[in-house]
């Protein structure tokens, strides 16, 4: 497997709030799937650069997989960034898929009750096989 990672860092220049709050991490699996790794909080400061990093993976790939298991913090706006980039692999006829053990986020999609719009995996290697 061809493992290709490129690590974007959000930083804040305010110096009120922590300097990483947010990393994303791509690995690159065969021609056709890419995994993006969130770790940090994901809120309107940061869903932004998230939205930029899975719409270039769309671009790219048939299959995203977004393993949120590293994510402490979701707002609304991380929620919306969600479903705006599921859409829109719809559209393109691409897929995007969610590793969720995250409480927080398992917290933020049960109660908006948005779970069902999503396809969720347990792990990585089950959403990239389909195994759902």
């Amino acid at each position: 497997m061809l493992l290709c990672a490129l690590r974007y860092i959000v930083r804040n220049m305010n110096s009120a709030f922590p300097a990483d709050i947010l990393h994303l991490q791509v690995a690159e699996h065969g021609t056709d799937a890419r995994v993006v790794t969130v770790t940090g909080e994901v809120d309107a400061l940061t869903a932004p650069k998230l939205a930029d990093v899975l719409t270039a993976q769309l671009a790219v790939a048939r299959i995203v997989v977004a393993n949120l298991d590293g994510v402490q913090f979701m707002s609304s706006a991380g929620l919306r960034v969600l479903f705006e980039i599921d859409e829109l692999a719809t559209k393109q006829d691409r897929c995007l898929r969610l590793v969720s053990n995250s409480p927080t986020v398992a917290l933020v999609l049960e109660t908006s009750g948005l779970r069902e719009q999503f396809t969720v995996a347990d792990n990585v290697p089950d959403a990239l096989n389909n195994v759902l």
